[in-house]
């Protein structure tokens, strides 16, 4: 039986759902209000697409539950992934500020919950709420950097430090607030991001707790040195 497609399941959020939302907070009373009506919410099955390459833009995306990923085919043939997006990342915001189409695409790895703001509403809030300016700010400041971080570590030779840097990356507490030091993600799911294979992302992971930088623990990784994975060299 073939799923609904991915617009039908579109649905009001929650209470809970709603508490999740980070930028919600910096809101005043007729921000916050407006932004409330406008929220919606729809489950994403895995390996479903959320946005695609050349679609025009219809919501600011977030990541309420599960994970997600950015990337694009390479001339190549093969995939280039840019960053994993789990719970509390709100993503796309340049893409939205422009009006222009998807440059890349974003696929769940795993069921999710994602939610959106529409773009109407997005472009409102920039004009009308100081606050949430601050918080799209913070947002472009800090993938920037990550972005950077990316193609550095791209270069290097060490899987280890690869993985390490991939760990950090995903557990930004700016750009995902509802990680904390508790990243839920398998090895494979790692192994996706990093282009690395399971088994050697299992080696990194092994050798990355060996130095007492991260506890595997059952269903994620728990983080105990978050600057120690962003500079370590292995």
């Amino acid at each position: 039986m073939d799923p609904i497609p991915l617009p039908q399941r579109i649905r009001y959020a929650d209470r809970k759902e709603l508490e999740s939302i980070p930028w919600l907070k910096v809101l005043d009373a007729p921000a916050r209000e407006r932004a409330l009506a406008a929220i919606r919410v729809s489950e994403v099955l895995p390996g479903e697409h959320v946005c695609r390459i050349g679609r025009p833009v219809i919501y600011w995306f977030g990541v309420i539950e599960g994970l997600l990923k950015m990337s694009r085919d390479s001339a190549k043939g093969g995939t280039m992934t840019f960053a994993g997006l789990p719970p509390g990342g709100w993503f796309g915001e340049g893409t939205v500020i422009k009006r222009e189409p998807y440059r890349y695409d974003i696929q769940a790895l795993r069921k999710s919950v994602i939610a959106g703001l529409p773009v109407d509403t997005f472009h409102w809030l920039l004009d009308h709420s100081i606050g949430f300016n601050r918080f799209v700010m913070g947002q472009l400041n800090e993938r920037l950097g990550q972005f950077i971080m990316a193609r550095e570590y791209d270069r290097l030779s060490s899987p280890d430090v690869r993985v390490a840097r991939n760990i950090a990356a995903l557990c930004n507490p700016v750009l995902y607030p509802g990680v904390q030091d508790l990243l839920r993600i398998t090895q494979q799911e790692l192994a996706y991001l990093v282009g690395l294979s399971r088994q050697r992302v299992n080696e990194g992971l092994q050798n990355l707790q060996a130095r007492e930088l991260i506890r595997i623990e059952y269903g994620g990784v728990r983080v105990l040195d978050l600057e120690g994975l962003r500079v370590c060299e292995l």
